[in-house]
């Protein structure tokens, strides 16, 4: 089955030097863009994370800081991948909890201002999983009878993602070919920003999901305590995650004006 599309779809997948979403960087990107007459257009890049990648990452992937020692850094390549990008739904195996928000804070961080809002995402890993439990190589396996030779090289883990929902689309006769209900399908919870530190409550407000306010409105806690706001712009946490708190504070000081 193929998807019946209004818009393109970028399949993508990274390679990485870690799993800790602010402080890990990109080593490898590749993006499969499907378009609504069936055209596909794909790119794979190789990048210089400017970090040494630790041997159990490399273990994984393959790759190498002598690999990407002469490849270009990320801010070199994102006007690229954001062109390729920007008119696309996002589609990965995993991608809402991992490789969407690593990706949008390497754009950040590269001063491309990346978001959401105009634009759905469908987890092809959270479909797998409501439905069977497994992983890309047994779904890989499962849904195309195929073994995904070269498992954990960025490219090949994108075509099999590809592969995996149009034969899902082809299993399951209640999961509709349409995009939006496949991203809506594939949400895990209604979160604000990717890393879920802010998520909606019942009531469509903004609610803190960890530490001391957790539970507590977000305009409630800015307002009567505003060094909270500081504190999380100053520490660790995702660009996206504080791009989106820095949205919600102007928000509330526009309402006063």
């Amino acid at each position: 089955m193929e998807l019946k599309l209004n818009r393109p779809i970028c399949f993508f997948d990274l390679e990485t030097t870690g799993i800790d979403v602010a402080r890990d960087r990109i080593v490898e990107i590749s993006i499969l863009k499907v378009f609504p007459n069936g055209n596909k257009e794909s790119k794979t890049w190789l990048v210089n994370p400017t970090i040494p990648i630790p041997p159990h990452s490399t273990a994984v992937h393959g790759i190498t800081d002598e690999k990407v020692a002469n490849e270009p850094v990320f801010k070199e390549l994102a006007s690229h991948v954001y062109n390729m990008i920007k008119d696309s739904d996002l589609a990965g195996f995993n991608s809402d909890r991992f490789d969407i928000p690593l990706l949008a804070e390497e754009l950040l961080r590269a001063e491309v201002d990346f978001d959401m809002k105009n634009r759905v995402a469908v987890d092809v890993q959270t479909i797998f999983h409501k439905k069977e439990e497994r992983t890309l190589s047994a779904a890989y396996r499962f849904y195309c009878n195929e073994s995904l030779d070269n498992a954990h090289s960025a490219e090949a883990d994108t075509n099999a993602t590809y592969e995996i929902l149009k034969a899902q689309l082809d299993r399951y006769e209640d999961l509709e070919n349409d995009i939006k209900s496949l991203s809506e399908f594939t949400k895990r919870k209604r979160s604000v920003d990717f890393a879920g530190f802010i998520a909606l409550n019942e009531e469509e407000q903004e609610i803190f999901t960890f530490g001391k306010h957790k539970g507590a409105l977000v305009e409630e806690v800015l307002e009567k305590e505003p060094g909270y706001f500081g504190w999380i712009q100053n520490a660790e946490f995702p660009l996206y995650t504080k791009k989106v708190l820095t949205g919600i504070k102007l928000r509330k000081l526009n309402t006063k004006l």
